[in-house]
């Protein structure tokens, strides 16, 4: 439904994108992820064609962003994070107007206002200005001028900024339920939203893909190896010392104080190391009471983390 093919931006000397390339399959959700500065609303906003690529191009249903605008734009319904809301018109005549822009008239418009009030959550301030709504009504408001012509494919920028915890379980069920029809890309910086909506991630920074796969396929990136936690009754300072002294162990970490006197600590090391042998021979040279020892892959956010860390120059945080 989507391919990215090499597109680059530039603001003036800044290279916002650089030859940013993935494919998307239809009725899939892909989550975009990235530092603030990394290029999300930029690409977005090339497919949506509201900018122009410096280099690249992309193909949204086959037609291509740059030779074939208008029928890119018929097929997209686009939410930026600031939504251009007319603040003086009432819900219903704003949806309305979108739809008409739309080419939506009589029977078909009626049909597709009715739809979006329901499945938008918008029959509370259907009849209200919208200067007098909520933050979290105004980003259902956008969310539905997004949907009110049934795009094939929806590209939400933020979707979620300002939503209650009640209202973000809506409009997650809603997603899920429009991904069986449409592809949907978002973008956002809450990894619980990544987790629970994306079944693929695209993680940009400075620009570049750094990262593209299923949210599994991503964190094992990040653990190259063997990850272990432990939490043991012992003297900080010594595991301190024992940690940091041993060849085996590549990184760990010192997660907190358990009750009666246990610690719990987050120990890597890279592949082919026998870590969780060492720590055995550890724990029972010293005679520490082990209360729990499992092996753990990295969260999504550690990760994250992780893969900056690297394509920034940076030492790998995990092993």
């Amino acid at each position: 439904m989507i391919e990215v093919k090499e597109v680059s931006m530039r603001y003036g000397k800044t290279l916002a994108l650089d030859g940013v390339s993935f494919v998307t399959e239809k009725g899939k959700i892909v989550g975009l992820v990235g530092p603030n500065g990394a290029g999300k609303t930029t690409l977005m906003r090339i497919l949506t064609t509201y900018l122009y690529p410096a280099e690249g191009t992309a193909l949204v249903g086959g037609f291509d962003i740059t030779q074939n605008p208008l029928e890119v734009r018929n097929l997209l319904g686009y939410m930026p994070e600031t939504v251009p809301l007319y603040d003086d018109m009432m819900v219903d005549e704003y949806l309305s107007f979108i739809g008409n822009s739309r080419g939506f008239y009589a029977g078909r418009l009626n049909e597709r206002l009715k739809w979006v009030r329901e499945h938008c959550g918008l029959v509370p301030i259907w009849k209200h200005v919208i200067c007098e709504i909520s933050k979290g009504y105004r980003q259902r408001v956008g969310l539905a001028q997004a949907l009110i012509h049934d795009p094939s494919v929806l590209i939400l920028d933020e979707p979620m900024t300002g939503l209650d915890p009640l209202q973000i379980i809506s409009i997650r069920s809603l997603i899920r339920s429009l991904s069986k029809e449409k592809t949907v890309i978002f973008s956002t910086h809450i990894f619980q939203e990544v987790q629970a909506l994306a079944e693929r991630i695209v993680i940009l920074n400075n620009g570049r893909v750094i990262a593209d796969g299923t949210h599994s396929e991503i964190t094992n990136t990040a653990t190259k190896g063997e990850r272990v936690v432990l939490v043991v009754r012992a003297e900080k300072d010594e595991a301190d010392r024992l940690f940091s002294e041993e060849e085996i162990i590549d990184d760990y970490r010192f997660a907190g104080i358990e009750s009666e006197g246990y610690v719990k600590y987050i120990v890597s090391a890279s592949a082919g190391k026998p870590l969780s042998r060492r720590i055995n021979e550890i724990v029972e040279e010293k005679n520490w009471l082990i209360k729990e020892m499992r092996q753990e892959k990295a969260t999504l956010e550690e990760a994250f983390i992780w893969l900056l860390s690297k394509t920034s120059g940076k030492k790998e945080a995990l092993a």
